[in-house]
């Protein structure tokens, strides 16, 4: 596995950005459901827990009418993911400079 680990990082890097697409272009509840449920998982098997949590919450949230107020989770998913990204990247580099 530690072979694997740089792309195993890299994949998961590219992944969570075409989640965050679907999240911000989602036109229905459904849709918003189904992308913060694979995120959720992804992160989550990465050990992103703190991005695992918000989009479960996310996922939870779209169960329930009116959508109303769902603009603070996704920024906060936004945020969240912006500093696992911080992370897996140094992460990244530093088993590169290894």
């Amino acid at each position: 596995m530690e072979d694997g680990y740089p792309q195993l990082l890299e994949t998961f890097l590219e992944d969570s950005e075409r989640r965050l697409s679907q999240l911000h272009e989602a036109k229905d509840a459904s849709e918003l459901g189904m992308a913060a449920h694979s995120f959720k998982g992804s992160s989550s098997n990465m050990g992103a827990m703190g991005l695992a949590a918000l989009c479960q919450q996310l996922e939870e949230r779209v169960r329930q009418q009116p959508l109303y107020g769902i603009e603070d989770l996704i920024n906060r998913i936004d945020k969240e993911y912006l500093e696992v990204q911080r992370f897996y990247r140094d992460e990244r580099q530093r088993i590169s400079a290894q």
